[in-house]
Formats: C-alpha cells, sequence, structure tokens
C-alpha cells in the first residue's frame, strides 16, 4: 500500500499538471471506484466544468480541491494508481476513472485490485468523513516530544501503535520497520515499558526514514509508481524491510521476522531489543 511518502510523491507529479486546469468531462468506467460523498452517476454529471484548485495530501489521501466547495478524495488503498497518461496512451482494463482536461490532458485513475476509491465531498463532509476525521497528526508537521506524547498511556505492542492511522497518520509497514530498527527496538516491544527518551528518539527515526522516502521518491516493491509512471529508489537503502534471511547491516546477524498487527515485520534480534 502507498504510505505517506509515496502518496507524497505522486501529489507533487500531479500539482503542476493539474492546479488551475478544468475538468471537461469525466468518464466512469467502474462504477465502484466512487464511494462516499456523490454517488458515480451524480459525480460524472458534476465535474465538468469545475476548475482544478489545489492537490495536496492528508495522510494516505491525496484530494482534489475543485471550485464550488467539491473535494475528491482518493485513496490507493493497495494497487490504486493516479496516472498522467502520455497523449497517445490508451486506458487498460483496470482504468477506472478518467477526468478530461480543458488543455487536453487526461487524468487516469487506475487499480488492479479495486480496492481503492474516490469520495467526493463538500469540505464539511471530508471533515466528518470517518477516515479523516480519525487520522492522528502528520509527522512531518509535528514535533518528536508531541508525536512520542501520542504514545502515552497507550498499551500494545509499539509497532502496531505506530500503524494505527488515528495516532499519527501516514505510518505504514515499510516506514515502520525502518525506523524501529534505527531505534532500536523491536516490533513487539510494549509500548508503556518503552521510556519516554526512547519514545521521542523513535519518533525523530520515523520523520527521518519519512522525509527520505520522499526525497527518493518512494519505495517500488511491487506497483508503486509516480504520476508519470517512474519508479521510487527508498527501497534500495532498506536496512530490515522484506530482508528477512539476510544479514543486519549494523551487525551481521540473520534478519528474523514476526507479525506485528496482523503484518510482517523484519527486525534484527540482536540489534534491537526493548
Amino acid at each position: 500500500m502507498p504510505e505517506l511518502p509515496e502518496v507524497e510523491t505522486i501529489a507533487r507529479g500531479l500539482r503542476p499538471a493539474l492546479e488551475g486546469r478544468g475538468i471537461v468531462s469525466l468518464d466512469i468506467r467502474h462504477a465502484g471506484s466512487v464511494r462516499g460523498g456523490l454517488d458515480a452517476k451524480t459525480l460524472a454529471a458534476t465535474v465538468p466544468g469545475r476548475r482544478i484548485l489545489a492537490v495536496s495530501r492528508r495522510a494516505k489521501l491525496l484530494l482534489l480541491t475543485l471550485s464550488d466547495d467539491l473535494i475528491l478524495a482518493f485513496h490507493l488503498k493497495m494497487t490504486g494508481r493516479l496516472h498522467l497518461p502520455a497523449p497517445d496512451e490508451l486506458p487498460d482494463r483496470h482504468t477506472h476513472l478518467i477526468f478530461h482536461l480543458d488543455n487536453g490532458g487526461r487524468l487516469f485513475f487506475m487499480d488492479m485490485r479495486k480496492f481503492g476509491y474516490c469520495a467526493a465531498l463538500t469540505a464539511g463532509q471530508l471533515q466528518a468523513f470517518p477516515f479523516y476525521a480519525a487520522l492522528g497528526p502528520e509527522p512531518l508537521e509535528t514535533s518528536p516530544e508531541d508525536l512520542a506524547g501520542r504514545l502515552k498511556g497507550r498499551r500494545g505492542r509499539i509497532k502496531a501503535l505506530l500503524l494505527d492511522q488515528t495516532v499519527l497518520a501516514g505510518v505504514g509497514n515499510i516506514y515502520a520497520d525502518e525506523a524501529l530498527f534505527r531505534a532500536g527496538l523491536r516490533p513487539d516491544a510494549p509500548a508503556d515499558a518503552v521510556s519516554a527518551s526512547r519514545k521521542i528518539g523513535l519518533m525523530t527515526h520515523v520523520r527521518a526514514v519519512l522525509q527520505e522516502g520522499i526525497d527518493s521518491c518512494g519505495a517500488s516493491i511491487r506497483n508503486y509508481v509516480d504520476a508519470r509512471g517512474d519508479a521510487g529508489a527508498f527501497q534500495n537503502t532498506f536496512n530490515v524491510y522484506g530482508r528477512a534471511g539476510q544479514p543486519c547491516p549494523r551487525c551481521a546477524a540473520s534478519l528474523e521476522k514476526m507479525t506485528v498487527a496482523g503484518r510482517t515485520s523484519t527486525f534484527c534480534p540482536r540489534c534491537q531489543h526493548g
């Protein structure tokens, strides 16, 4: 699933191509891709003539703010993509929404597994949208001390809390594993047994790996590419994620894996403790 750095990379790629552009029409090839707010038929009739005012991101949501109080909130889920096609590029069978723009450009929403969606909402409806309303703070806009404070009094495994979008927004399996390795904490460490100073250190590493992910244009493991179809590069610098059985880059011990919060977690049994 694209995490904060991947969605931020997509937003940055879309911004110069979309902001200020008018929408001429919308082709809906799979009505199930429109969920929440307006239904597919109403959305197709509503967006023509509206202008794209801003492209932004909140957690793992990519937001297109349109004129006349309408926001398109895209959740890419596992295999969703927002793609700026070449002029002669034809939509494939996984292309579910096609936005036609006033300069002749197009925007494709594509999703192989059809878990992703577009929710068409007013600003007020977005604030009340269950997923959006429950989101925790943005890690890169919040100090490590304040982020660590979000863990105070919470029980459960430390990685499970990092993945909890109500605790902090946008962190997924990749960046949680990498941050925990840098912090020297096991994924299954009980959060209430981790000292305040180590929690602050962990959140410092969370912020660092997220920023490095953005600087590398995201991590391409399976399906992720940016708005132009280019792969990211952060996967080339993984310390632990997806490397179970390989040597730890720090101590050369064999990396191990476990399941935490239903997700596979890779860690070093020697470097990560507590």
